[in-house]
């Protein structure tokens, strides 16, 4: 596994990870976090580091998760692992980011670190959606009771916008963990994957759960919105949270 470490500023850097092994990438990540947990006790500060990485196909199943959420056996690696959720898939044509950041530094609860992430999400699914020029009135909310970010069509006559049969589906999951004030794990984003690695699973543990990806509501390709350009205005985004330059909003209700 070959690390490509590039500094956003002083405090943040960047960690780039293709065609990654789960088992792998989840041990370099936490021992960089037990690394830096020491190094604090010191009073050595280490930069935060946003990791962009691309799996190999694989199931991980979160720490309290159901074994029954799992509805058929395929060729694809199933992995039991330390973050919060239950099941769900990585694999070519999503984007991860995994973020180490030391929460206590940033004055951050786990609550604000989750609702950043969600709202990182949301903020960058809808310009992209806004520049599709979508017909539909598409656009990207967190909900109050599941974690993650979901599509909504908001042009379906007058419902309110937390009714739920006006949500199509789930685009982006969330799962961290935190150890002495350190954050891992973090956030995955379906681009242009095969959403047909889904069917084998509830995703995040929920039956009938809709999985969706950019790539059918905004086009994906070198002459209009690219994986790469996604990924750059994600990691600007969170960047400018670590930073303090973007703010929480009050805290969604959509369900």
């Amino acid at each position: 596994m070959q690390n490509n470490m590039h500094p956003i500023n002083d405090a943040l850097v960047t960690n780039s990870l293709s065609k990654a092994d789960y088992v792998a990438t989840h041990e370099a990540m936490l021992a960089r976090t037990l690394e830096r947990i020491e190094l604090k006790k010191h009073t050595q500060r280490t930069p935060d580091e946003l990791w962009i990485v691309d799996h190999n196909d694989v199931y991980t199943l979160g720490q309290a998760s159901k074994k029954e959420h799992i509805l058929q056996q395929t060729d694809t690696p199933i992995i039991q692992t330390d973050r919060g959720g239950q099941v769900t898939w990585h694999g070519s044509g999503q984007l991860v980011l995994y973020w180490l950041f030391d929460l206590d530094s940033l004055g951050w609860s786990v609550r604000n670190l989750v609702s950043h992430a969600e709202q990182a999400l949301e903020d960058v699914l809808n310009d992209c959606l806004i520049s599709a020029q979508n017909k539909n009135h598409i656009s990207a909310h967190a909900r109050s009771d599941a974690p993650g970010v979901y599509l909504y069509n908001s042009h379906l006559s007058n419902r309110s916008a937390d009714d739920d049969t006006i949500m199509l589906g789930k685009i982006a999951s969330l799962g961290f963990k935190i150890k002495r004030g350190f954050s891992y794990h973090g956030i995955a984003l379906n681009l242009n994957c095969d959403l047909s690695a889904f069917d084998a699973i509830n995703p995040c543990g929920y039956a009938g759960m809709q999985m969706l990806r950019l790539a059918d509501f905004a086009a994906m390709d070198a002459n209009s919105l690219s994986y790469e350009q996604v990924t750059q205005q994600l990691i600007d985004n969170i960047a400018k949270r670590h930073a303090g330059h973007i703010q929480l909003r009050p805290i969604a209700t959509k369900s």
